[in-house]
């Protein structure tokens, strides 16, 4: 059985395991601001990892109250400043909407506390960058959840690239398509250009899918044509809604690779299909989020589904596994380990693949040149922006 390591992965005992240590939120006090699904998610990571469930504070005191009955929290807080008061909590989520994470999280980062924050870092480039140059300055561990990369066969073909197996990287085909915004009665604050901000579909989960081409390539995004498109522009509670329901996008790359990606909210059928496709001049991988346990490998002949399994899988992929082989694990593992390794880091350890305000940072960028492609009808570079940001 697999033994958990002190950063949130896990080691089988077959491939050198350890004698189970502290886990990396054991003395942490947690705060939350926000009570909806998000809360819930980083809630529950938070507990897997350890932590304390200090606080949470939601849009009122009376929804502060109920978030922390319903999600375990020792105290309901009336407001951000109260829960800031609170000097037993170690590190703040921002689980809000998109247009409160920027405020919220530099006040986290102003108290002196580490921060995890919810994506998009903030609905505006220049706001992003003042946030990833706050928390850069204050010296505070900063992450925001691109919980993809945790996924133990997405670390697989990141490492299968870097070890240059895939040869050099020709094509990217790349999509995250869903349906919970298809018809004129499917509403939600994200459609409210005041509260989502000016992007949609590609802000709340085409940045995901740059932060997926780019974690397991290695490579940037530096050039961008496309279309986007919004269908229904009169909702339940909205009217003349003008962020985007679909994008469409070519890129090229810095390597000299051109790809697609195709982002959707409106795809019948699809809950939350990322799929990604590189194609190399000797293999191709594809993982798909929906089918997380398996990687497949492409080769002009010999192709394979690899599995999630020890016996076969990198050290890199295992580190993620927190289930033995054939046991099924997903989106809440990979989500419970990105909370993990944030908790990690603030302690002080290095941690590999770990995204931070910088990533943050670089999906604003990314989603602001979407906009001005779509805008001015041609091709728009993508500037690097923050010294900060990864190579």
């Amino acid at each position: 059985m697999p033994l958990c390591d002190v950063t949130g992965g896990v080691r089988s005992q077959h491939h050198g395991g350890q004698p189970m240590t502290a886990l990396p939120g054991a003395g942490v006090g947690v705060g939350v601001i926000g009570g909806g699904f998000m809360a819930q998610m980083h809630s529950r990571s938070a507990l897997l990892a350890g932590a304390r469930l200090a606080g949470v504070t939601a849009s009122s005191p009376e929804s502060s109250a109920r978030a922390a009955q319903r999600l375990g929290f020792e105290r309901g807080y009336g407001s951000l400043e109260e829960l800031l008061a609170d000097r037993t909590i170690d590190v703040v989520h921002v689980c809000t909407p998109n247009a409160l994470h920027a405020e919220q999280a530099s006040a986290v980062i102003a108290s002196g506390r580490d921060v995890v924050c919810e994506k998009p870092l903030a609905t505006t480039v220049a706001a992003a960058t003042a946030l990833t140059e706050q928390a850069a300055a204050a010296n505070v561990t900063a992450t925001v959840p691109f919980v993809y990369r945790f996924h133990p066969l997405v670390r697989e073909a990141r490492e299968r690239v870097a070890r240059g197996e895939t040869g050099r990287l020709l094509t990217v085909a790349a999509s995250y398509l869903q349906d919970w915004l298809l018809t004129s009665e499917d509403d939600n604050w994200r459609v409210d250009t005041d509260l989502g901000g000016a992007s949609r579909a590609f802000a709340d989960i085409g940045s995901h899918l740059v932060d997926l081409v780019e974690f397991v390539t290695n490579d940037r995004i530096t050039r961008i044509a496309g279309r986007t498109r919004t269908f229904v522009t009169d909702r339940a509670h909205h009217e003349q809604v003008t962020n985007e329901d679909a994008a469409a996008i070519v890129v090229e790359t810095a390597s000299g690779a051109i790809g697609t990606l195709l982002v959707s909210q409106v795809a019948p059928g699809r809950k939350n299909r990322l799929h990604l496709e590189i194609a190399g001049s000797a293999q191709s991988l594809a993982f798909d989020q929906e089918h997380p346990e398996t990687l497949w490998i492409g080769r002009r002949r010999g192709s394979e589904l690899l599995p999630r399994d020890a016996d076969q899988n990198s050290d890199a992929a295992n580190r993620y596994s927190v289930a033995p082989g054939g046991h099924p694990q997903g989106y809440p593992e990979a989500f419970a380990s990105f909370v993990a390794d944030s908790y990690a880091a603030a302690r002080g350890q290095e941690i590999d693949g770990l995204p931070t305000f910088a990533d943050g940072l670089r999906a604003a960028v990314v989603t602001d040149a979407v906009l001005r492609a779509a805008q001015t009808d041609g091709w728009v570079d993508i500037p690097t922006p923050f010294r900060g940001e990864r190579s």
